[in-house]
């Protein structure tokens, strides 16, 4: 199956949480079947729904991909007007504040997947069942990829070990330091790598791999270069991933789920949702956000034209990257070659994130205003595992040799050649890499982060403030309800 089944969270609430009893009117029996979330994980099939509960959430994180790129240099805000969905025009013009609906959302969403794993892990020795390690793993993976995601976002993070968050918890756990909270996401990687497959046991769960990518790149975010290195080293060399061929087909659906995807989230066009509950979609609402306004023609379907890559990131690409067309669409060079017709929004630069654009969709999609798209999310390709390697062994000094071997592996398939290989060594392939990284993952949620962790973000990202924004504001209500455990991040 190309995606795996999912439950929404009411189901799973629904499932876990509601009492069923035999009762007639005015007459009180004792319930003779009850199931709460005390008296759950009774069978593995119980193990199992839990974690895909776990695994449902992710599809919540598509706030996170285009947050991570209005944010940055690549792309401005865009939509109707500049009041179209303020949260997000004030992270592009970092103006944003503690209060602000969209960073809520990130905050809420990756704390609720969070907490469904440390649900199973709660009762992660109630029943014996051959296979359980593997669920477990995928448990401790996925709450490493919520926690890597609050951490980039906001920084220091309550931390409450194997057990649910529970009201009135803000008040006496307090934000655990940086630090403290990399050392946890490394132990449930560390533990992941070692007990999960090599080959995942269906379509868009976890493998061994994927723990091994996500680790490498924890560590690099920490300067931990030699560390980082030997772990995304092996999972090169043990040839399980490679880079598609033609980078033209990379992002259609063809590829999903393909020999360069070391993680995807996992999305469908068959269950809808509505503005009212964004999270509710099983589709990728950052697709219908960035579709073209008003557009009708060939490949593609409309959209809300948020997210428009700027004319300097459209630039950044050689004439002869053959990448730069299949990452950034010119819709007036499209529509001249097509004959299709489309609006302009708000901020309009005649660029889209072509990667993440709608596509045509099957008859029987939800009719939803676009939300509901299929478009998976390549949550961690090989073309970034090559460039963090190469980045490891620069940074770490441990040998530039390895680092330009990865380094052109990528762009030898970006240019069709091996006449645009890099050969210089020290701080001057470490400028190439970081470029290279910006070209390669275009519109895929990274370049904030990778400005930020690199100390280039205050010169690059127009508005940026040091010592503030390299994180950003925990929601306004959290440091409320905590009673004055937590302070805010600096300067919000």
């Amino acid at each position: 199956m190309k995606k795996y089944n999912v439950l929404t969270i009411w189901a799973l609430m629904a499932m876990l949480f509601v009492t069923f009893s035999c009762t007639d009117d005015f007459v009180d029996r004792k319930a003779e079947y009850s199931i709460d979330s005390e008296n759950y994980f009774n069978s593995e099939d119980d193990y199992y729904n839990a974690l895909i509960a776990v695994y449902d959430i992710l599809q919540s994180t598509y706030v996170n991909v285009l947050l991570g790129e209005i944010a940055s240099d690549n792309t401005l805000c865009g939509g109707e007007s500049a009041t179209d969905v303020i949260g997000f025009q004030q992270v592009d013009d970092m103006t944003h504040t503690p209060i602000n609906d969209n960073l809520t959302n990130v905050w809420d969403w990756n704390f609720a997947g969070v907490n469904r794993a440390n649900y199973i892990l709660e009762f992660k020795d109630k029943t014996e069942f051959e296979g359980k390690e593997q669920i477990i793993a995928e448990t401790r993976f996925l709450r490493a990829y919520f926690y890597f995601e609050l951490v980039k976002w906001f920084g220091a993070l309550p931390l409450k070990d194997d057990a649910r968050f529970a009201i009135n918890d803000e008040k006496s756990i307090p934000r655990s330091p940086v630090e403290e909270v990399y050392a946890y996401i490394e132990a449930d990687l560390q533990y992941a790598v070692e007990n999960l497959s090599v080959t995942a046991p269906q379509v868009g769960r976890a493998s061994k791999g994927a723990a091994q990518a996500l680790l490498g790149k924890v560590y690099l975010y920490q300067e931990k270069f030699s560390e980082s290195a030997a772990v995304l080293e092996d999972l090169i060399s043990s040839s399980n991933y490679a880079l598609v061929n033609d980078f033209s087909t990379l992002f259609e659906e063809e590829q999903e789920n393909g020999i360069e995807s070391v993680f995807e989230v996992q999305y469908t066009d068959i269950e809808g949702a509505g503005f009212g509950c964004l999270q509710c979609s099983e589709g990728n609402v950052a697709v219908g956000f960035m579709g073209i306004r008003n557009y009708e023609g060939p490949m593609f379907s409309s959209g809300f034209s948020f997210n428009l890559p700027t004319p300097d990131a459209y630039a950044a690409f050689d004439d002869d990257d053959m990448r730069r067309d299949y990452t950034v669409l010119d819709v007036e060079a499209w529509a001249a070659e097509t004959g299709a017709t489309y609006g302009t929004g708000y901020e309009h630069t005649g660029y889209f994130n072509r990667k993440y654009l709608p596509r045509k969709r099957s008859a029987d999609a939800q009719s939803d205003l676009n939300l509901t798209n299929p478009n998976n999310y390549r949550a961690i390709r090989y073309a970034d595992v090559l460039l963090m390697a190469a980045e490891a062994y620069n940074r770490g000094g441990i040998n530039d040799t390895k680092a330009q071997e990865y380094l052109n592996e990528v762009r030898a398939r970006a240019y069709g050649d091996t006449n645009h290989n890099i050969t210089v060594s020290g701080n001057a392939l470490t400028d190439y890499i970081w470029e290279e990284r910006r070209l390669e993952l275009m519109g895929e949620g990274h370049r904030f982060f990778d400005l930020v962790r690199t100390g280039r973000a205050a010169q690059n990202i127009p508005g940026f403030t040091a010592g503030k924004n390299e994180v950003f504001p925990v929601p306004f209500e959290e440091i409320q309800f905590s009673n004055g455990n937590w302070e805010q991040n600096p300067n919000y």
